[in-house]
């Protein structure tokens, strides 16, 4: 299961994630119109705009999960990850308004793009119900009630599409839940994630700065400027 949070290979993996585009992720998070501030606090006095209590408890345990916190650096809760999806929601990203939400909807293979007929809000909406009933059923607890191991175990089968939520299928939620983790942890810090640009500090990327030039052919040399947001 390709999840963020096995040292030491952790730095390099986010290093990969990142390479896919922190200037696209931060594009993505723009478009989308948010215009939350990166200091809003944590996740535990967060109030969600679009999610309910429930729904909120158990996405702050699933990214916890994906990206978790430690020695190497922060976790998706410290840079603001729940706050940056939630955020979301409320955009014309997560009301579908920039995709081609018509159908008729069909299966199709991964590389047609998404083919379902729910906006992302709604596709979380469904989801975490669907997942938060099969969980109480299983295990008789809710999702943040149980231990890491136990949450990795169930994240394992939402990635591999073993686990039946509802109308969402497993994988596509899965998919979704961790490129809006990716987006969150790695976008501009304006835009309600990456809080502090911890993230942007883990990995030494510069973030906007007007001008780094000077660097560019400096190999092996550790870039000593703090990043900068757009901001």
């Amino acid at each position: 299961m390709k999840r963020v949070g096995i040292s030491p290979g952790r730095r390099a993996f986010l290093r990969n994630v990142a390479s896919a585009g922190p200037a696209a992720v931060a594009i993505s998070a723009g478009v989308a119109g948010i215009a939350a501030s990166s200091t809003a606090g944590n996740a535990s006095n967060w109030q969600p705009k679009y999610f309910t209590p429930d729904e909120w408890s158990l996405l702050v345990a699933l990214v916890d999960r994906l990206i978790p916190a430690d020695s190497e650096g922060p976790g998706a809760i410290e840079a603001g990850v729940p706050e940056f999806i939630d955020s979301q929601m409320n955009t014309p990203y997560g009301y579908g308004a920039l995709w081609y939400m018509h159908g008729p909807f069909v299966a199709g293979p991964a590389t047609l793009g998404y083919q379902l007929e729910f906006s992302p809000r709604a596709l979380y909406r469904s989801a975490l119900a669907g997942l938060d009933e099969q969980v109480r059923k299983r295990f008789s607890k809710r999702f943040d009630e149980l231990d890491a191991s136990t949450r990795d175990s169930v994240i394992g089968e939402l990635e591999s599409g073993k686990l039946g939520i509802g109308d969402v299928p497993a994988v596509d939620f899965f998919t979704q839940l961790l490129q809006n983790t990716h987006e969150g942890f790695f976008c501009d810090p304006k835009h309600g994630g990456n809080r502090d640009m911890a993230a942007w500090k883990m990995i030494n990327f510069p973030g906007a700065r007007a001008d780094y030039i000077d660097w560019v052919e400096q190999y092996g040399k550790r870039y000593p400027l703090a990043p900068v947001s757009s901001a």
